[in-house]
């Protein structure tokens, strides 16, 4: 898979059988549907898909930022802003292809999803510690 960002190839990285790809020029991380819910739900995350929700029911995110591709279906993804006032802001396919995270962010959400949920830090930090293994930079 080409990255959105720096059009190089990605690398996929299993962790408890959720495949992400991964950018290691960007250090950004494409979720296809489902994998991002999975991966925090592996974590012990269990209400992850309440606090993440519908994706691209949220309203587009004023940036001026650039439009990222999707790197599936190569159509322009919606930017939105999940985990609220002080959330991550993404890139999520219209398509309902998956989710854009730039470098750090995926590690950003996790924090924020954890501290509205009743997980223990232990799973929180086991997370945290893999994405540090596996992604440097986060």
């Amino acid at each position: 898979m080409i990255c959105p960002v720096c059009k190089k190839d990605m690398f996929v990285v299993e962790y408890k059988q959720v495949e992400l790809d991964f950018c290691h020029s960007c250090k950004g991380v494409w979720f296809d549907a489902g994998e991002l819910e999975l991966l925090l739900e592996t974590g012990g995350l269990k209400d992850a898909r309440q606090a993440l929700g519908d994706v691209l029911r949220l309203p587009e995110a004023q940036t001026s930022e650039k439009k990222r591709r999707c790197p599936i279906c190569s159509m322009n993804m919606k930017k939105v802003k999940i985990g609220g006032e002080k959330g991550v802001m993404i890139d999520a396919c219209i398509r309902h292809d998956g989710l854009w995270f730039d470098g750090g962010e995926v590690a950003d959400l996790i924090k924020i999803v954890s501290e509205r949920s009743t997980v223990k830090k232990e799973t929180e930090s086991e997370i945290m510690s893999f994405l540090k293994d596996i992604f440097p930079g986060y």
